[in-house]
């Protein structure tokens, strides 16, 4: 993979108007909308319209799903028909293409995964987002280990870091992983489920002072 000459930031798990906004304001690339019940950050179908539609211009929104039903997905891209798939499930790589859209497919980066491998059997995924495992699906708001991850020379596809980032510790994250991008979702929350505007700022000062960008 080339150089990363700056880092990409998605936000991801934003459940108020206000923080899609706000995420906008602070230049982040892509907001994530989550579209599993069983989240706290859970976004229903008659929310997720409003929601995108505050959507600053450039910024992509990207639509999380673990295991969903295909008219789930369906339903949600009829209201969202711009944005990009997240996968966090079991999906097949045929599940996740079948759409005919861009998708991010997560790897939870449990002891034994190799991400080379993963990249071999989602060939057509836009990124693979590497996350700490959790007890269920889904993000778990934990780091892992970062060293585990294939170098940037041996990568073919571009490589999204998360798993419990937040201004503290995004930096050193950067600087070991080399990310195309970075995701982050609990480590800019007030309270579970509910987004702060000045954690999300810090984050992406973070991020910018680790790329050298004022």
């Amino acid at each position: 993979m080339p150089t990363v000459a700056r880092t990409r930031i998605k936000i991801c798990g934003l459940t108020r108007p206000e923080h899609v906004v706000a995420a906008g304001e602070l230049g982040v690339d892509a907001v994530g909308f989550v579209c599993c019940d069983s989240s706290p950050r859970f976004v229903p179908p008659q929310r997720l319209a409003l929601l995108a539609g505050e959507l600053a211009p450039f910024v992509t929104p990207v639509l999380l799903f673990v295991n969903a039903a295909r008219e789930t997905i369906e339903q949600a891209l009829q209201l969202v028909p711009h944005a990009l798939l997240q996968f966090h499930g079991e999906e097949s790589p045929a599940d996740c293409a079948r759409f005919g859209r861009a998708y991010l497919r997560a790897v939870a980066m449990a002891e034994g995964v190799d991400l080379l491998d993963w990249e071999k059997r989602y060939a057509t995924a836009a990124a693979l987002l590497a996350d700490a495992p959790g007890a269920t699906f889904g993000g778990s708001g934990r780091v892992f280990d970062w060293n585990r991850l294939p170098g940037m020379e041996r990568r073919s596809r571009p490589l999204i870091l998360a798993g419990g980032l937040d201004a503290s510790n995004v930096g050193a994250a950067i600087r070991a992983a080399r990310p195309y991008g970075v995701d982050v979702s609990s480590g800019v929350e007030a309270e579970r489920g509910i987004k702060s505007e000045a954690l999300m700022r810090e984050f992406v000062a973070a991020v910018r002072a680790t790329d050298g960008v004022s």
